[in-house]
């Protein structure tokens, strides 16, 4: 715990949207897709076709994407969560490479909210709070849009009330 602020680093409670994990399948499809392509069409496009090793290539990646889309997006959902208390900021957020972050609000410069097409397709934004950090700022993936809003007011309230020159 620090002695100064009486924040310390633990899970956050909050979830964030369940709408993240088609989200986050979505947009690990396509990658998936134009792999296999390439790979079909080096199989049927050359007039000297590759032997059978090139088969057993596109078996395994579509076993993998299959795997990783099936995985990685739920699995990714258990570990985000978020939470803002009186004192500070707590994400946690990956799925292999795992982060847990805390960010008091006296150190918040910034709160901003990010919706790209595809968040926007899904109703979710992300909320990135910038801090004078050298580890860069915190960011809350796959909150509901309405969620995010609150967030933003919420923060940017407690930042304006905070005694801290957010250095």
């Amino acid at each position: 715990m620090s002695e100064t602020t009486g924040v310390r680093l633990r899970a956050p409670r909050q979830r964030i949207s369940r709408k993240a994990v088609p989200y986050w399948t979505v947009r690990a499809l396509p990658g998936w897709i134009v792999l296999l392509v390439g790979e079909v069409l080096l199989k049927v496009l050359p007039d000297d076709p590759p032997g059978t090793w090139l088969t057993a290539v596109i078996v395994v990646t579509a076993v993998l994407a299959l795997i990783h889309l099936a995985v990685m997006p739920s699995w990714r959902y258990r570990v985000h969560r978020w939470e803002v208390t009186p004192t500070a900021v707590y994400t946690q957020s990956g799925w292999i490479d795992q982060e847990w972050r805390v960010a008091p609000l006296s150190r918040i410069q910034t709160v901003d909210t990010e919706r790209g097409p595809w968040e926007q397709l899904f109703g979710l934004a992300k909320v990135t709070v910038t801090t004078a950090s050298a580890a860069g700022p915190l960011h809350i993936h796959g909150l509901d849009l309405d969620v995010a809003r609150g967030l933003v007011d919420e923060l940017t309230a407690a930042t304006e009330a905070s005694k801290g020159d957010a250095t």
